[in-house]
């Protein structure tokens, strides 16, 4: 592809890719900034763009999956930023909090080492790396569905274990556990 034909792609393409992009992030300069990431990559491409169909569609799925990445930064972002506030809280908490956070993080690490090893492993990496599950499904080699249906039964094992210990340390007994 010559500069003058990808130059006509650019002035074809780019008004469709911005709309795209701008649906996506809700942010005008977010948008422009992956359009022209985009546009990048696909000049990069060279001779290779010439082997795809339907340029348009390509351009439009890397629009849509540079979008999602930015989102995805995003989120760890407001979760980084939530974790420094949280260890501001930690800071000023009374030591009965400290002690109480501390034995519900050891009684959660407990509980999550004695799951079955799928449990454990799609566990940690969703919930401890955070990884997508695009990514655990890579990785441990599951179809997404299934995946879904693992993580569900695991957070659950955890949530009915960790409410035993919490139970046990409030002194409630088992048959008093069913009325509530």
């Amino acid at each position: 592809m010559t500069r003058a034909d990808f130059n006509d792609l650019v002035r074809q393409l780019n008004r469709n890719l911005y709309g795209y992009a701008f649906r996506i992030l809700r942010n005008q300069e977010e948008a422009e900034d992956a359009v022209q990431e985009v546009l990048i990559k696909l000049w990069n491409l060279g001779s290779k763009i010439d082997e795809y169909k339907s340029i348009e569609a390509l351009a439009t799925t890397m629009v849509k999956n540079f979008c999602i990445d930015q989102l995805r930064k995003r989120k760890h972002l407001v979760q980084d930023e939530n974790i420094q506030q949280d260890s501001i809280k930690a800071d000023t908490a009374s030591p009965y909090e400290i002690i109480e956070r501390r034995e519900s993080e050891n009684i959660l690490d407990h509980i999550i080492d004695q799951l079955p090893n799928i449990y454990k492993e799609v566990i940690k990496l969703r919930e401890i790396e955070g990884l997508s599950y695009e990514e655990i499904a890579d990785r441990t080699e599951q179809n997404i569905n299934t995946l879904r249906v693992t993580l569900s039964r695991a957070r659950k094992k955890i949530r009915e274990e960790f409410n035993k210990y919490q139970y046990e340390r409030r002194g409630i007994k088992e048959v008093d556990r069913k009325v509530l």
